[in-house]
């Protein structure tokens, strides 16, 4: 049985029940789990690993509630840099097509390690094509070099274009096939036990790519097993549009008809929600995933985050795909989305107060952890995984903010974390990825991401 210590914290947040910021404090942890959590004085003075976190903030890890971890391969591509939602995706459909498996494998690498290096420990990913070889089995193979949890979805498209969707029929697949491989990987890599290192999710990918009949026969399917599921909703006007069109429905009343709302479900994006439909989502008990850095790099809006907390709605934070943020930086998205509620309205104005930094930082730990039904991570107490992170406070970025240490983790611009933990096990030490050489993937990823998009 092996044993973790971390004492002599500035503060400690712990997001706990009772929302204890503690000072001078840290934890001790056995086989993984947390024990105690308290003032330093009142800890055992001995373990198998000690991390003295003097002059650092200590806090739950990060949970990513979103992603895309393919598109790491086309970052910055110059046709889609300038481009909203539906041209950016028919820009990029044809170079994703080339995908294989070991580009699957090498982008799951680089985006879970941009993840870790910025403070995540547990990452939901929405894979949703499987051009030639690749399989849902690439990324998670992928995420056990890299060390964090790992929600990965057996996400589809089956609404090709000469079908009226969005995609080119050369990346769709037929339902059958979907619901097949859907079904083996959830038998094959589920694990509904706490402190899972890998959770499958069910996750067609949009009204614009998935038929009526393949987001109902999902819904079945994922709840014969007891899996959670996941798809992009009211992410544009165009997505509305499309669906009134093709639907004769709204975007979520489309959601509803097709059976997918309630504590199971959550949706990435959510912009375009009026009032009545924040109060359906609470009511329900349907999530969602706000993604405000690609929100704003493809020009689709500010979503009703303030409406969201005020009316109960699980909320977690996502980066979204790294080419509609071309980054992976979790704590960076926690500022971005304490700023980008501001934007949307003034403390005069209806919605309520301004988004607090504690508050952006708590939908970043227990927000995601409720989004992705998980009650073993997303706060620092005892019973629950000792997956945390710490942030030395003597760095160049915090200087002069030491006034609100907690408070200046989102006010301040992130650098990398210089601590991470994931079950007790050191995943970032000073700064540095444990489990993996980064060169030499970075050199592999930058050869696939050239191969790709040059034809």
């Amino acid at each position: 049985m092996s044993t973790l210590l971390v004492r002599n914290a500035a503060v400690v947040a712990t997001m706990d029940d009772e929302r204890r910021e503690i000072a001078d404090g840290g934890l001790f942890a056995r086989d993984g789990w947390i024990e105690q959590v308290g003032p330093t004085d009142q800890l055992p003075a001995t373990a198998d690993e000690i991390l003295d976190a003097r002059n650092h903030v200590v806090l739950p890890g990060l949970i990513n509630t979103h992603h895309h971890l393919y598109q790491t391969l086309t970052r910055a591509i110059p046709a889609a840099q300038d481009a909203g939602l539906f041209d950016w995706l028919k820009t990029l459909y044809p170079i994703w097509a080339r995908m294989t498996a070991a580009d699957v494998f090498v982008s799951t690498q680089v985006g879970l390690a941009e993840l870790a290096l910025s403070g995540c420990t547990t990452a939901f990913d929405h894979l949703y094509l499987f051009p030639n070889d690749a399989r849902l089995d690439d990324e998670i193979e992928a995420a056990g070099t890299v060390g964090i949890r790992l929600h990965a979805s057996r996400g589809s498209m089956s609404l090709g274009e000469s079908e009226g969707g969005l995609p080119p029929d050369s990346v769709v697949e037929s339902e059958a096939s979907i619901l097949d491989d859907t079904r083996r990987v959830i038998e094959s890599h589920h694990d509904s036990g706490r402190g899972a290192m890998v959770r499958i999710v069910v996750a067609p990918c949009s009204p614009f790519s998935v038929t009526s009949a393949g987001m109902r026969e999902s819904a079945e399917l994922a709840r014969q097993y007891g899996v959670h599921l996941h798809t992009h909703l009211a992410e544009t006007i165009d997505e509305h549009d499309f669906c009134l069109e093709m639907f004769g429905l709204p975007p979520l009343a489309y959601a509803e008809s097709v059976n997918w709302a309630g504590p199971d479900v959550w949706f990435a994006h959510a912009v375009h929600i009026d009032e009545p439909g924040v109060q359906w989502m609470a009511a329900t008990g349907t999530g969602a995933a706000h993604c405000p850095s690609s929100n704003m790099r493809l020009a689709s809006g500010i979503a009703p985050v303030r409406s969201y907390l005020q009316a109960g709605v699980r909320l977690g934070l996502g980066v979204d795909g790294s080419a509609s943020n071309d980054g992976s930086h979790l704590l960076g998205e926690v500022r971005q989305a304490m700023l980008l509620s501001r934007l949307a309205a003034s403390p005069t104005l209806e919605g309520g107060p301004l988004l607090a930094a504690r508050t952006a930082l708590e939908v970043a730990t227990r927000g995601g952890a409720e989004v992705l039904g998980r009650d073993d991570i997303g706060s620092l107490a005892p019973g629950m995984a000792a997956d945390l992170i710490a942030i030395d406070l003597q760095s160049l970025n915090y200087a002069g903010a030491l006034h609100d240490p907690i408070a200046a983790v989102a006010f301040c611009q992130p650098g990398t974390v210089d601590y991470s933990f994931v079950h007790g096990r050191r995943i970032v030490d000073q700064g540095r990825l444990t489990t993996l050489e980064l060169e030499p993937v970075i050199e592999s990823h930058n050869e696939a991401a050239r191969r790709l998009v040059n034809g």
